[in-house]
C-alpha cells in the first residue's frame, strides 16, 4: 500500500517512520510513505502557501494555487489514489472508517497547517474529509499518521499474527476488548483471575465475553 503525504512540514514523519512496526512494513516493502512539501510547488520570490484570509480575521490562510498544483502532480506520479483531507469538519475516523481506507490501495494525506485550507481546495478537489477527533491540532501531520498507523494494520503481512485484529477494541461487535493478563501471575496484590490459569478454554471464552461487555457498558 502506498501513502502519499503533502504537508508543509515533511520532516516530522522522520522520526515516526524509523520506529517499530511501521518501520518493518516499510523495509519489507509491504507499506511506502512517500513525502511531499507543498512549498515545493509554490511560485513567486518567496514561495508563499499562505495569505490573510479575505474579510479579516486572525491567522493565514493555505492558499489553493500551491496545494492544488501540489496534489495533481503527486496525483500523476501513480495510479491515481484517495485524496483525504485532514480537517476537524470531517468524518470522524472509526474503526469502519480504517477499514474502508485500507481497501484502497493508494492514500494521498493532505496536511492543512494555520487557519486551514482555501475553501476552494475543498470544493474543487473534492477530497475525502476525515478527522480524527472533535479537537484542534497543530496541523494535519499528527492526524496524517494517526491515519497511516491505523490503516497498515490491514495491509496484509504487517502484523505478525493478523488474528490479534479480530479481537481488539472497536473490531469486536459494538464492543471494546477484554482485559489481558501476563506474568508474574500476582503483583502487589493484585492476582491473575483464576480462570485464565485454569486450561478450560470455553469458561476463559466465556468470562473474556463477559469482561469485554462489561467494559463496553
Amino acid at each position: 500500500m502506498r501513502f502519499d503525504v503533502l504537508t508543509l512540514f515533511p520532516e516530522m514523519f522522520q522520526g515516526y517512520m524509523t520506529q517499530s512496526i511501521l518501520k518493518l512494513a516499510l523495509d519489507g516493502g509491504l507499506v511506502e510513505i512517500r513525502l511531499w512539501n507543498i512549498r515545493d510547488w509554490a511560485t513567486g520570490k518567496h514561495k508563499s502557501v499562505d495569505d490573510r484570509p479575505f474579510g479579516g480575521g486572525p491567522g493565514m490562510v493555505l492558499m489553493p494555487e500551491p496545494v492544488f498544483a501540489a496534489v495533481e502532480d503527486v496525483q500523476a506520479k501513480a495510479e491515481p489514489g484517495l485524496l483525504v483531507l485532514l480537517t476537524p469538519g470531517g468524518e470522524r475516523l472509526t474503526q469502519t472508517v480504517v477499514e474502508d481506507l485500507a481497501k484502497q490501495k493508494r492514500l494521498l494525506l493532505l496536511c492543512g497547517r494555520y487557519e486551514g485550507f482555501d475553501e476552494r481546495i475543498r470544493l474543487g478537489l473534492k477530497p475525502r474529509e476525515v478527522s480524527i477527533g472533535d479537537f484542534i491540532c497543530n496541523g494535519g501531520e499528527v492526524p496524517a499518521m494517526v491515519v497511516i498507523d491505523t490503516v497498515v494494520r490491514y495491509v496484509p503481512g504487517v502484523l505478525g499474527d493478523a488474528d490479534s485484529l479480530k479481537e481488539e477494541s472497536h473490531n469486536l461487535p459494538g464492543r471494546i476488548e477484554y482485559p489481558q493478563y501476563t506474568r508474574p501471575r500476582e503483583f502487589r496484590g493484585m492476582a491473575v483471575p483464576d480462570v485464565l490459569l485454569s486450561g478450560n478454554h470455553p469458561a476463559i471464552a466465556r468470562w473474556r465475553e463477559e469482561q469485554s461487555r462489561a467494559r463496553s457498558k
